[in-house]
């Protein structure tokens, strides 16, 4: 029972089906969450240093207004007034008013919107006065701790109305006298806390992770609420406060809830950039996905079940049968098939289908078999006809340059011998009755071809022929050494002024070898395997558009005609020369039959 078909069916399906999908269930998720965290850590990383690099941009901005109103020659002249008893009102008051068209000036030039307020120690201000500057939370941080960078806070002592309504941070910079160098106030570079959230916002740990800019303390530098476990924020800061290096991440529990920390320190106000979220917001769509996982994988297990008994029960007997049937066809015997074919039931209308049609097919399988092998030797017959007609249109053109050369010249014994060379060749090229010649005709052919050569280069190229007498008569198809000797000429004459090309017949152990050499550029290696390759890969030339004219038309009629018993080597280097090996299997005959080759 355990091996009814059944039973296989529900194993090979479980096998091939369920237990894949199970096991994907719990590696795709976990392969998902390796490449997430690392993607969030990368990402996070990047994005914190992008906001580092803008804070310290709108930092040193503050800085850079602030140092130049201490320089300023109004503020100085204003520190002077303010201080002198001399000086009247009226004259004070003009002062004043020429300091704050300057700092109006510089807050127009900026592009943060900042703001500028220039204080007293006893509360006199540029945009109002403030009897109670020394009581104000960043007054005092500024004047016991020295802090220079201000938390979120509001300032009604401002110029714009906009400012003073909403929340701000400030760069504060000691007001001295630059010749006494006595300190009499405080210079105050306000920005608004919006354009550091802004940047923050766009700071994305996962969907539910926190990002804060904290100060040394490590309260909130920028409004809102500091969610981090105070457990979580006390322990990482103080791990980041013994790490040497400016960013990094810190991995930490509380109460069973793994966190990581970011962190990004920034040299204004001792500031740290500070983002947290638990492995389980930061995978949750991860584990949604493994249920939904585990889910499928039991519908699948079931589905397994089912299709096993429809398959064993509809479709896999009769296939059985129909099989037993295509053994009879597997051996020859089409009778024996369809006599065995009426046995064969399904109720299956697909596979029923199929056993009529197996049933016509082994009927008509005789005359379709006829039909093609005739069609095949004529579209045999044909392609070689395309891969030829290549050929002649090729080297006539070739030639008839030459000529055309050698009569501008006025070399009219040299236009005489190239015409008699190119009436043998046409002579040669004409004879249709046979597309089959011998190796020794071939050769007499090449030796024409090579004269008009000689004289289109004006002796440029010498050519060395070896030739195999006991290969004389070896069949062979026209013109499959032309195309060569042209490629080896053409690709000698690059980068040199002469060329040697060398032609080899051999016939050993029942084989011919035909071999073409030059010292020509070479090719490199990737080029002769590709060559090879598509020598392997070559079907048919009816498609090739008649585009294909060299060694690539040699190949394709040498595997129309030879088939198996045709190979080429190709052995190159570049700058040293190729040498190209058309090898053929001879059959019985060969040697003595002149209208035979490849079993044609």
């Amino acid at each position: 029972m355990f091996y009814s078909l059944r039973n296989r069916l529900f194993i090979i399906f479980t096998i091939l089906l369920t237990v894949p999908f199970l096991v994907l269930s719990i590696l795709i998720p976990a392969w998902f969450s390796s490449v997430i965290e690392d993607q969030t850590k990368d990402s996070t990383v990047e994005m914190m240093e992008q906001f580092s690099i803008y804070i310290n941009s709108v930092t040193s901005q503050a800085e850079d207004l602030g140092k130049q109103v201490l320089v300023n020659q109004a503020t100085q002249d204003w520190l002077h007034a303010e201080s002198d008893s001399a000086v009247s009102s009226d004259e004070r008051m003009l002062i004043k008013n020429q300091l704050k068209m300057q700092l109006s000036s510089m807050m127009i030039n900026n592009s943060n919107g900042m703001d500028i307020s220039v204080f007293l120690n006893d509360g006199t201000g540029t945009w109002g006065d403030n009897p109670n500057l020394s009581e104000t939370d960043w007054y005092k941080a500024f004047s016991k701790d020295e802090k220079r960078w201000i938390s979120h806070h509001q300032d009604p002592y401002q110029l714009h109305q906009a400012m003073r309504e909403m929340e701000v941070n400030s760069y504060l910079i000691p007001l001295f006298d630059m010749q006494m160098l006595d300190l009499s106030g405080i210079i105050k570079v306000s920005f608004p806390a919006s354009l550091l959230e802004t940047a923050l916002g766009k700071i994305k740990l996962g969907d539910n992770g926190r990002v804060y800019l904290l100060d040394e303390d490590g309260k909130n530098v920028l409004s809102g609420k500091v969610e981090t476990p105070a457990s979580v924020l006390k322990d990482s800061l103080l791990n980041i406060e013994r790490m040497n290096q400016s960013n990094g991440l810190i991995e930490t529990a509380y109460r069973g809830k793994d966190y990581l920390v970011f962190f990004q320190k920034l040299k204004i106000g001792n500031w740290t950039l500070f983002s947290e979220i638990t492995t389980s917001e930061l995978f949750a769509e991860i584990d949604r996905l493994q249920k939904k996982l585990f889910f499928f994988s039991g519908v699948i297990f079931l589905l397994t079940i089912l299709a096993s008994y429809v398959l064993s029960s509809n479709i896999v007997r009769p296939l059985g049968k129909l099989t037993n049937a295509m053994k009879f066809v597997e051996n020859g015997d089409l009778e024996g098939a369809r006599s065995f074919m009426p046995t064969i039931k399904s109720y299956n209308h697909e596979v029923g289908y199929a056993i009529k049609v197996f049933d016509h097919t082994v009927e008509k399988l005789n005359e379709l078999i006829k039909t093609e092998y005739e069609a095949n030797l004529r579209r045999k017959d044909a392609e070689y006809k395309a891969l030829l007609l290549q050929i002649n249109p090729h080297f006539l053109n070739n030639t008839l340059e030459v000529i055309g050369s050698l009569a501008l010249q006025n070399k009219q014994k040299e236009v005489l011998d190239v015409s008699i060379f190119l009436g043998r060749m046409m002579r040669y090229s004409l004879n249709t009755k046979t597309d089959i010649v011998r190796l020794g005709e071939e050769l007499a052919y090449i030796r024409d071809f090579i004269e008009i050569v000689r004289l289109r280069y004006d002796g440029a190229v010498s050519f060395i022929i070896e030739e195999d007498p006991a290969a004389a008569s070896f069949p062979i198809c026209k013109f499959i050494i032309q195309p060569l000797v042209e490629n080896a000429v053409k690709y000698s004459l690059i980068q040199k002024t002469e060329a040697e090309i060398l032609i080899r017949t051999e016939w050993k152990d029942n084989e011919l070898t035909i071999l073409i050499e030059d010292d020509g550029i070479g090719m490199s290696k990737e080029m002769a395997s590709k060559l090879l390759a598509e020598e392997k890969e070559y079907e048919t030339v009816l498609d090739s558009g008649g585009s294909s004219i060299g060694l690539r038309n040699v190949i394709g009629r040498l595997k129309l005609f030879c088939g198996s018993r045709f190979s080429i080597s190709i052995q190159s280097e570049e700058g040293a020369g190729t040498s190209i090996a058309l090898c053929i299997k001879g059959n019985e005959g060969d040697i003595h039959d002149e209208g035979y080759i490849g079993g044609r």
